[in-house]
Formats: structure tokens, sequence, C-alpha cells
């Protein structure tokens, strides 16, 4: 019935795919991600709300910029990351979580364990990376 490292469930594939404990494994996983990252997103939000005019030193304010420049960068990949969070919790619900979009075939567990929000099986994310590859270098 899955495995346990140090006491903590781990899905296995001789288990059925995507069964109650897989989903509930799949979505108190997202779920504490996507609380790590609103976590993350609240500090980010904090050091942009401080006021860095007051520095005295051009080169001070220069540098305080270029980190408001990279923290806006970071709260926007956390706001994509948990868009795509939020996919992944619908398709649990919709009992679509862990097949891949293009193939239709189980997605292996390793893959979801380490990418909770892989929308593709590994040969299909392959084939698509392929594809970019070859239409950007035309």
């Amino acid at each position: 019935m899955g495995k346990k490292t140090n006491g903590v469930y781990r899905p296995r594939s001789d288990e059925t795919f995507m069964s109650d404990r897989q989903r509930e494994y799949f979505r108190d996983k997202l779920l504490n991600w996507k609380r790590g990252i609103l976590r993350e997103s609240k500090e980010t939000l904090h050091h942009l709300q401080e006021d860095t005019s007051k520095l005295p030193d051009p080169s001070d304010r220069a540098s305080s910029e270029t980190e408001r420049s990279l923290e806006l960068r970071t709260r926007d990949r956390q706001r994509k990351l948990i868009a795509k969070i939020d996919e992944a919790l619908k398709r649990l619900d919709e009992g679509t979580y862990g097949y891949c979009e293009e193939t239709g075939n189980p997605i292996n567990l390793e893959r979801l364990d380490a990418r909770p929000i892989a929308t593709l099986s590994i040969e299909a994310q392959e084939a698509h990376e392929r594809r970019e590859k070859v239409y950007r270098d035309e």
C-alpha cells in the first residue's frame, strides 16, 4: 500500500494509479507547495513596499532598484506557479490529474512526485521540446 519513508507515505507503481490515497498525497503536496509560495510572496511584497527613495547614495539606490526588479520577476514567477498549482488541484477534482494531456496515459509517479504540476509524460514532454527546438532553429 505505498512505500513509507520515515513514516511518510510515498506512492508506488504497484498500487492502483491515482487511488484515493495517491490523490490525497498529491493534493497535500500541492497545497503545501502553494502555502510555501504564498508565504514567500508575502515576504517579497514586504520588501517591495520598503521605501528606497530615502537612500542618500545613488549607488545604494541603484542596487536597491536592481533588487526590486529581481523581486518583481520572482513575484511574477510565483504568481504563474500558483496558477499551475491551482490547475493541478482542479485536475485532481476532475479526475484527470496524473494523466498525460497528449496521450491520456498515466504520468510516471516519480515524475509527478518531482514535478506535481506536470501535465505531460516524459515521452510527450521530450517530443514537445524537440518540436520547439526545430521551430526555434528555423
